[in-house]
């Protein structure tokens, strides 16, 4: 009788213990984000987006549950850093140019126009050349973790008329984000118009500019431009910007290490999926392009050298513009030239 109550009253000590063991992985399945994106609601973007959030709740066993919103749901897509520093986000899904006035080296790590000529080589650049080091102190400046960079392919430019060599820009009207990008093109002779995203497909089908820095080939084709700029530059050369997901300090810290870990490996699984699936969907593009009366214009090795020349000249100015925008360029720059990419 005695031997069992022992057993008995270790069986419930063991139950305490266990019970007690089990509180903090009650506690942390709690952990909600809220997580805006740039991405307009339906498109592919978004729905890669809102795949990695219905992934990093499976990986971290409903430890971290994230809510996938698109752009412009809580604030503009120009906010997203100030609403983490405000408590209103916990995270975004957003780009570095987008807030280049709070630090100009913000636009070198997001687009360097016309520097690499695939994601992976910049990926590299990030993982193994001193990039996710140098975002991830920049951010740390916005009391903000930077996780990692997410890419969505090199983009195309839609265009109302053939525009098959750099000197064809001269004087095209062409919408540009303000930024490095916008001095690159000016340097190209282009008419730079500065419009939001949201106003592009209109501008173009009423003339008020005939070419536009926007979207891979998949992506514009999703949003009918094909229908009223017929000529798109395909495959892509001079802009493939990286995105990233970034996280409140505050928020990150908060998380167990595993789970850090665990949303690094996600968001580079993130990255890759975004690059693959856009990219399929630009093949598919590509493919209906004939018989939607589209015609790709694939620029020659040597025009696409001489677009490169031109940026680097927009990169080196950019350069001056902060300290840490000097170590970025410097850092890119030295990483080109072992890619071969720059002599």
């Amino acid at each position: 009788m005695l031997s069992r109550r022992k057993f008995g009253t270790f069986a419930g000590a063991a139950a305490v213990t266990t019970a007690a063991a089990a509180t903090p992985a009650r506690a942390q399945q709690a952990t909600k984000w809220k997580m805006q994106s740039m991405w307009q609601a339906g498109t592919i973007n978004q729905k890669v987006f809102e795949d990695f959030c219905v992934r990093v709740k499976a990986m971290s066993n409903n430890r971290l549950d994230i809510e996938a919103l698109a752009v412009g749901t809580i604030v503009a897509y120009t906010e997203t850093v100030d609403a983490m520093q405000n408590g209103i986000l916990d995270a975004h899904q957003s780009g570095g140019p987008y807030f280049s006035g709070k630090e100009p080296a913000l636009a070198l790590i997001g687009d360097l126009n016309g520097g690499y000529d695939n994601p992976y080589q910049m990926q590299m650049w990030f993982e193994y050349g001193g990039g996710l080091e140098l975002a991830r102190e920049i951010y740390k400046k916005f009391d903000i973790h930077y996780v990692g960079p997410v890419w969505w392919g090199v983009e195309s430019v839609p265009a109302k008329k053939p525009l098959r060599t750099l000197a064809d820009f001269k004087g095209i009207k062409m919408r540009v984000p303000e930024g490095l990008g916008a001095e690159v093109w000016r340097r190209a002779g282009a008419g730079v118009v500065t419009l939001p995203g949201s106003e592009v497909y209109t501008a173009l089908e009423r003339g008020v500019i005939e070419a536009a820095d926007w979207g891979t080939l998949g992506m514009n084709q999703d949003l009918g431009y094909h229908k009223i700029a017929g000529f798109p530059l395909y495959p892509g050369f001079h802009s493939m910007p990286s995105a990233e997901v970034a996280v409140a300090l505050p928020k990150w810290n908060a998380l167990s290490k595993d789970v850090q870990v665990m949303l690094e490996v996600a968001t580079r699984d993130f990255a890759r999926d975004m690059i693959q699936r856009v990219a399929v969907e630009d093949y598919k593009a590509a493919e209906a392009a004939k018989a939607q009366g589209v015609e790709l214009i694939n620029w020659s090795a040597e025009e696409r050298k001489k677009f490169r020349a031109l940026a680097q000249a927009a990169w080196a100015d950019w350069s001056k513009k902060s300290p840490m925008a000097k170590r970025v360029y410097d850092s890119q720059l030295a990483f080109l030239k072992r890619l071969q990419l720059l002599d």
